[in-house]
């Protein structure tokens, strides 16, 4: 004690060295006339009436921060320090008189001291304050702290509680974070603030979530000793809980227990607070169970935690038991617990029972404030029930309730969404009227609303004035426009909008990219989507996999798949690992340009990355492989599926049974489809089609009839398509009575198209009916309803060239050009071949000289019928140049070309040429028929080469064909 003493006195007496050494007075006070001044202050205040005694003195022109200090820091024996109130008004009268010049930190700290130690802490604090607004921030916290400590031993404060008013003074003028590095900074001292101080220090930084500096103050607590009370626990179990960290929370409530601290009522709400936000509620139940047996009030704030717990689980019926039971046990449900119960049966899409809560809430006279309001009027808006909606909107202005930004906001999503948008733009009206401005996230709904509706422009008309009301478009709000102008194909007016987004200093993010990456993809723009997406790279955004699937797919759709490939490659070169969609996207692209193979090398790498490949993967392959009549691999395909479980869909079955038929194999395409009849998935109309279209390509119209006459038993629609197939099979089959009573009830169902009377035209000619084909002709061009084509003037062409009627073939290749309907190769062909046939090789050849000319490329059939032409004109020369012009362009030389080419060379003799044209046939494996090999035999008659081409003919007949020498045949060519 006697030690303590003679460092207090040191300590004292240095404090007056200090001064001394320190003082800032004007040269002409001398240190002891500084000493002199305060003692004649000090004999001043002693007296009652000092104010008119100082005030009539010369000591206000003497008066400097030296002397105030040395007035307040007298010694412990001096009278005047047992009225620490009279030091104060004299330090503040004092300032006034100083003209402007601070007062000492000491000054400040010393009589803070006293002040406390008199019970003053009011009149402190002030002090402190003003301490701070003098001294802070240009001297630290830290040294504020060092000053009022050193002040504290030097003139021997006896109550610590300076220092929680020093804390306190911080925390008040908002400075929490320097409140909590002084109680830090308190460490080692020897002094501590309390431990109430601490615990008020506690929950303010929790409250403002400064968890960093909460951690190290309650570190700090249990270094110093000052033992966690029942206040302490229940913050740091809040701090736990708030972090999620229930385990570490009940270890507290537990560790309260086994250390003699009982929790109190707030205790165990914290904690079943805590539990019920992570859906622990049956230990939140348990845990007020244990608060009642310990004799604890169960209050609103309980049972109310506990109904936000079961709302957040989605337990509505277990929320309202809790309800119940709190109204039984005499507990009044308060606003937060209907505000609770409200928001979450909103969530559970129960809006009317969330209305009644609210009327409810009305009837017991609690206050309904606008925020519960919003719950229920979003719920409404979210199961876009706008008329509810705006009933309760209604009712919230009758009573009183005005609707905030957050109310119009959700409205004006609901409209937006229901495609409302005129009674949308009506809302913002409304709220400009009353003088509240729309934010960003309204006029975003907006936009997004009439880019919904393909109202596009008004979307942009939406931003603009956004822009002139002063409210600054953020990214999200520019990226809803830009992606519903590239949904709508406006890709320019979407650049356009970038370029204005970049001017006002936002940058685009990977969902303005994509968007615009997707829109030029769309519109086949893949130079564009490039250019975007390397733009993109330069910034250094990231592209997700999103982005690269949709540039794979543009590739592809474009044709360019080994474009897409590489676009591909280069998702893994980055590190990314490509999704089951990308893989998918690049499959299809492959199996739609009939790469089988790259495409069944892909389906490998998914699996071997581990990724499962979906029904969308099956379907690309299975089409694939059955358009290339690769069918064993396609049911292989098709088994592995039913191996994995997954159930093909009705898109493979249709790609197997086309398969079928196009392979000939009606009959098992007939039993797959009785299958998926007798099990599943149910045929749609375009199984049907591919059934009907497969019997009547194999000729059996009758089956074809009973599975067109299901379709309308199982109500499936059976469009034109359907119609022109059995039309054609009808044709095809020479059923002409049962076309046309088909092609009669298509024009009664007003499904007639351009096909269907080309198909009944194009049967009438093949019968040789070709006054009833014209008459189609003229049928439609009276009627003006369906126009004749190309196809239709072709076909009938065709027919007239056959029968060698060139006036009436050339008759109608006028009509059609007057139409402005353009000839193509069958046109010219067709009528190249009348006019060969007729004898007119002139003609033929003047023809085919003009659709060169024209730009139309002919095909093998063209050249056969020209060789032919020449042939028969007896013009060997020029049928052999074009001979060589089709092997040039590596055209097949058809079966047509080869029969006048050889019989022309036997004409003249030249019986080896014709002999190695016969063994290219051989060996190109063309089947003969039997009058084509009658005729080829002819040619060779009576040369030694005869019996090698009996037996050469004998190997490529189609079927068994008798050899007759004296048998010959006319040469046909079928257009």
């Amino acid at each position: 004690m006697k030690r303590c003493s003679v460092e207090r006195a040191l300590l004292f007496r240095n404090i007056k060295t200090r001064t001394r050494a320190t003082t800032t007075a004007p040269e002409s006070i001398k240190p002891t006339e500084t000493e002199a001044l305060a003692a004649r202050i000090r004999d001043i205040l002693r007296r009652d009436q000092w104010r008119p005694i100082i005030a009539s003195s010369d000591v206000p022109t003497k008066l400097n921060p030296d002397a105030v200090l040395s007035v307040i820091a007298s010694r412990p024996d001096d009278e005047v320090t047992l009225n620490p109130k009279r030091l104060l008004d004299f330090f503040y009268w004092s300032r006034m008189h100083m003209g402007g010049v601070p007062q000492k930190l000491d000054s400040y700290s010393i009589l803070a001291v006293r002040l406390c130690d008199s019970g003053l802490l009011a009149p402190a604090n002030g002090l402190l304050q003003q301490m701070m607004k003098t001294h802070f921030p240009s001297s630290r916290a830290g040294c504020l702290l060092d000053s009022i400590s050193r002040c504290y031993v030097e003139v021997g404060g006896s109550d610590p509680v300076v220092f929680d008013v020093l804390i306190n003074t911080f925390k008040k003028m908002g400075l929490l974070a320097d409140a909590a590095g002084v109680v830090l900074s308190m460490k080692g001292r020897g002094f501590s603030p309390s431990l109430r101080c601490c615990n008020a220090m506690l929950k303010d930084l929790l409250r403002t979530n400064s968890m960093g500096l909460f951690w190290e103050v309650s570190e700090f607590i249990s270094g110093s000793g000052l033992g966690p009370d029942v206040y302490t626990y229940t913050t740091l179990i809040g701090a736990h809980c708030k972090g999620g960290d229930l385990d570490s929370a009940k270890r507290i409530f537990f560790e309260m227990g086994s250390k003699g601290c009982k929790p109190n009522e707030v205790t165990y709400n914290t904690l079943i607070a805590g539990l019920c936000k992570v859906g622990m509620v049956d230990e939140a139940l348990e845990m007020k169970r244990e608060m009642a047996r310990e004799g604890h009030e169960v209050d609103g704030y309980t049972y109310s935690s506990l109904i936000e717990g079961f709302m957040r689980g989605g337990d509505v019926e277990g929320a309202f038991r809790v309800r119940d039971e709190m109204v039984a046990s005499g507990v009044r449900p308060n606003e937060f617990t209907y505000n609770n119960l409200i928001r979450g049966v909103c969530k559970m899409r129960m809006v009317e029972k969330a209305h009644q809560l609210l009327d409810e809430m009305f009837h017991y006279g609690l206050k309904c404030e606008v925020m519960t309001y919003n719950f229920v009027i979003e719920g409404y808006c979210r199961e876009k029930n706008m008329e509810g909606a705006f009933r309760l909107l209604d009712e919230m202005k009758r009573r009183n309730v005005m609707p905030n930004l957050f109310t119009y906001s959700a409205v004006v999503n609901g409209l937006s969404h229901c495609g409302e948008m005129d009674r949308a733009n009506g809302v913002v009206e409304e709220m400009l009227v009353k003088g509240l401005q729309p934010n960003v996230v309204i006029y975003t709904s907006l936009i997004s609303g009439f880019c919904r509706e393909g109202r596009v422009e008004e979307a942009c008309g939406v931003l603009d004035s956004m822009i002139g009301r002063k409210v600054k478009p953020d990214v999200f709000c520019y990226n809803t426009l830009i992606i519903g102008l590239c949904k709508a194909g406006k890709m320019e007016l979407a650049g356009t909008y970038l370029k204005r987004m970049e001017e006002m200093g936002l940058a685009p993010n990977v969902y303005t990219y994509g968007a615009l990456i997707h829109g030029h993809s769309k519109a086949g723009e893949m130079h564009k989507a490039c250019k975007i997406f390397n733009e993109m790279i330069g910034r250094g955004l990231a592209p997700n996999n999103v982005i690269y699937t949709t540039l794979i797919d543009g590739h592809c759709k474009a044709g360019n798949t080994d474009e897409a490939f590489s676009t591909f490659r280069s998702v893994v070169g980055r590190g990314i690992c490509p999704e089951v969609q990308t893989y998918s996207v690049l499959i299809h692209g492959f199996a739609m340009v009939g790469k089988m193979e790259e495409a069944f090398a892909l389906f490998i790498e998914l699996q071997e990355r581990g990724l499962l490949p979906d029904m969308y993967i099956y379907s690309a392959l299975i089409t694939g492989f059955c358009k290339l009549g690769s069918l064993e691999k396609a049911f292989q395909l098709h088994e592995k599926m039913n191996e994995k479980g997954l159930e093909p869909s009705i898109v493979i079955y249709n790609a197997l049974i086309e398969g079928l038929c196009k392979s000939g194999d009606v009959d098992k395409a007939r039993e797959l489809f009785a299958s998926i009849i007798e099990k599943g998935p149910v045929p749609n109309e375009v199984t049907y089609s591919i059934m009907i279209d497969g019997y009547c390509k194999s000729k059996k119209i009758s089956e074809a009839f009973m599975l067109f006459d299901k379709m309308s038993i199982y109500g499936l629609p059976a469009g034109s398509f359907v119609y022109n197939i059995l039309l054609d099979g009808c044709c095809k089959v020479g059923d002409l009575n049962r076309a046309i009573e088909l092609f009669c009830e298509m024009v009664s169902k007003g499904i007639a198209t351009t096909i269907s009377f080309n198909t009944l035209i194009h049967g009438l000619c093949n019968l040789g009916k070709l006054q009833e084909a014209e008459q189609l002709l003229k049928d439609m061009l009276d009627k003006k309803q369906i126009m004749p084509d190309h196809v239709t003037y072709s076909t009938l062409i065709n027919g007239h060239s056959k029968k060698g009627n060139m006036e009436v073939a050339s008759q109608l290749f006028l009509e059609m050009q007057e139409k402005n309907i353009l000839p193509n190769v069958l046109t010219y062909t067709s009528l190249i071949y009348g006019y060969s046939k007729k004898g007119d090789v002139m003609e033929a050849v003047r023809l085919f000289q003009v659709m060169t000319e024209k730009g139309i490329i002919p095909d093998e059939l063209t050249y056969s019928v020209m060789i032919y032409a020449y042939c028969r004109e007896g013009n060997l020369t020029e049928a052999l140049q074009l001979r060589d012009v089709v092997r040039d362009k590596g055209m097949p030389l058809l079966i047509s070309a080869y029969n006048p080419l050889i019989e022309a060379l036997c004409g003249k003799a030249e019986y080896h040429d014709a002999l190695n044209l016969l063994l290219e046939v051989v060996h190109k494996g063309i089947k003969l028929e039997p009058a084509t090999c009658s005729t080829m035999l002819r040619c060779f008659q009576g040369t030694v080469y005869v019996e090698e081409v009996k037996q050469l003919l004998q190997t490529v007949a189609s079927e068994e064909w008798e050899l007759n020498n004296n048998t010959a045949s006319g040469h046909v060519i079928s257009v």
